[in-house]
């Protein structure tokens, strides 16, 4: 797509929000409607182009995409109404007599850029909230998940006139004619490298943005911890996707004292779960594309492989790997991983655990394994993270009822549920000034008895 097509679109869409049609909540539940009836029509398509993009399998691509983007559509039909509503607040004596306000109002015109880790899902969830809030919507999928941004443009055309929502697929160059468009909010998923490019181009026109970025998330098991459960739901969260997924344990910060059991209980599971051969498994997905393959790759240090290690370059497939006795100046350290590679590390105190964790920047996410409230509290307390879990890993973002989203160097902004509803909603915050009575001491000349009242009206 052009320059001059893009420019189109967007004028397009700023001519229509401005005529009004998206303010009201009738015409917001009906997108919605029909945005989920197009999926379920479209489910097997959507299946096939993830397995096409990333190897998953049908059940993956429910669980973890196309599941969760139909949640999120039920959440929002189900409390929009609530969520649209004018909310009152109390009006202080000294503005006698009014009523206060706050209306909740879209920004207009919304810029989405979605990644091509998890396609489908990272690309809905946004504009579902967008739409929910009353705005127009230009989407910008991955062009290195080619098979899924086609099935998500059939969608939207189907479901959409472009002049309310549309998809622009392509690469740099489209990116960067977006993001050199005026929009009145930007929402995006990536690297931080990219989200700073964004964050700089937003800066030209002052335009808000959330940014969902990742990092290096940590997993903390400490000695309390039930070791075969936290290997089970560690080696779940961490190979995913092929450990994919901008919140997969990048790697586990163990107790000494456990940590050769851990390591037992999580090859024990690995082989468990994708048994001895998982090259070879339908159901194993793949890396996206050869450079992240060829990445992940030189992160591996066969001197300190203690699992795994094998690849197919021709599939694009890398086994389950644990690299064991990491430190934290190798390599595969010094950058988020985003692959089926999993360092241990060891800490002698929960202290020395915290403030490593503290001396780097903050997190996406960050996960605890113990049985020990304490510990839990200490942890959840005093790191700076995101959002995450105690005994689990990953699950904290597949919920409507909680915000999903990183701070500094992992993101700005959340969404989710009634987080995404505010994330696209500007509150205006309104004063109905009733006419009938109108107190004098506010205006000019000044009296002493005016001074007498302020003081009484504003203590």
């Amino acid at each position: 797509m052009n320059e001059y097509e893009i420019k189109n679109i967007v004028s397009n869409q700023r001519k229509y929000f401005l005529t009004g049609a998206t303010l009201d909540v009738a015409a917001r539940v009906s997108a919605l409607r029909r945005l989920k009836d197009s999926i379920i029509k479209h489910e097997p398509e959507i299946n096939a182009a993830l397995q096409k993009d990333l190897g998953k399998s049908n059940f993956e691509s429910y669980m973890c995409e196309t599941g969760l983007v139909l949640s999120e559509i039920s959440y929002m039909l189900k409390h929009i109404h609530t969520f649209a509503r004018e909310k009152r607040v109390a009006t202080p004596l000294a503005q006698f007599h009014s009523r206060s306000f706050k209306k909740p109002s879209p920004y207009g015109v919304v810029l989405i850029m979605s990644p091509w880790n998890y396609p489908f899902l990272l690309t809905l969830d946004p504009l579902i909230d967008a739409i929910a809030a009353g705005n127009t919507a230009v989407i910008k999928p991955s062009a290195y998940s080619p098979y899924t941004s086609e099935i998500v443009r059939r969608i939207i055309c189907d479901c959409f006139d472009e002049r309310y929502a549309a998809v622009v697929t392509g690469g740099r160059a489209e990116n960067t004619c977006l993001l050199n468009e005026r929009f009145d909010y930007i929402f995006f998923t990536g690297s931080q490298a990219v989200g700073k490019e964004v964050m700089r181009h937003a800066a030209e026109y002052l335009t808000p943005v959330t940014l969902e970025l990742g990092g290096k998330s940590p997993c903390i098991v400490e000695k309390s911890a039930d070791l075969k459960l936290a290997a089970r739901r560690i080696v779940f969260g961490k190979y995913l996707n092929c450990g994919q997924t901008c919140v997969a344990p990048d790697y586990v910060y163990c107790d000494r004292s456990v940590k050769d059991r851990l390591v037992k209980e999580i090859k024990k599971q690995i082989q468990k779960q994708y048994g001895k051969q998982p090259l070879d498994r339908n159901d194993y997905g793949k890396i996206i594309n050869q450079k992240h393959f060829d990445r992940i790759m030189n992160l591996i240090d066969k001197n300190k492989t203690a699992w795994g290690g094998k690849s197919n370059r021709s599939a694009l497939k890398i086994e389950p790997t644990v690299i064991d006795n990491a430190t934290f100046g190798d390599a595969v350290m010094q950058e988020e991983i985003f692959g089926p590679v999993m360092p241990i590390l060891t800490y002698d105190s929960l202290d020395e655990a915290i403030r490593n964790i503290n001396s780097m920047p903050h997190p996406l996410a960050l996960y605890i394994f113990t049985n020990d409230k304490a510990a839990a509290r200490r942890v959840t307390s005093r790191c700076g993270y995101g959002g995450g879990c105690i005994n689990d890993t990953i699950i904290h973002l597949a919920t409507s009822e909680m915000g999903f989203g990183g701070f500094g160097p992992s993101g700005m902004g959340a969404y989710h549920g009634k987080d995404g509803f505010d994330t696209f909603t500007h509150y205006k915050s309104i004063v109905d000034k009733k006419t009938w009575i109108d107190l004098p001491m506010r205006y000019q000349p000044y009296k002493k008895w005016n001074e007498k009242l302020i003081h009484l009206f504003l203590k």
